[in-house]
């Protein structure tokens, strides 16, 4: 009974360490993020919207994949990944949401 509890416990802390090593990653700054990681943490960056959820899923991706960073939360955080945020269309706006 008692090898059971200690299991338990073991793999509950390893759950917690993981879901808090994602969140530090997701906004660790440039090149903290693999190109796999990308599709997450774009949905998350653009889970706010409900017009233009796509195009800013899209952007975001290409962003991440030349950047390897996206800021934390639904805006604003540019600082946190100055490639991500630096990067302008020619017509002026942001390239990356």
């Amino acid at each position: 009974m008692a090898n059971s509890t200690w299991f338990s416990s073991m793999v509950l802390l390893f759950l917690v360490v993981s879901m808090i090593s994602f969140d530090v990653s997701m906004a660790g700054g440039e090149g903290s993020l693999t190109k796999r990681q990308c599709p997450a943490a774009c949905a998350s960056r653009c889970s706010s919207l409900t017009f233009g959820k796509m195009f800013c899923k899209w952007s975001c991706n290409k962003c991440c994949a030349k950047c390897l960073c996206v800021p934390s939360g639904t805006s604003g955080h540019r600082d946190e990944c100055p490639c991500y945020g630096d990067w302008y269309r020619s017509a002026g706006p942001p390239m990356c949401p």
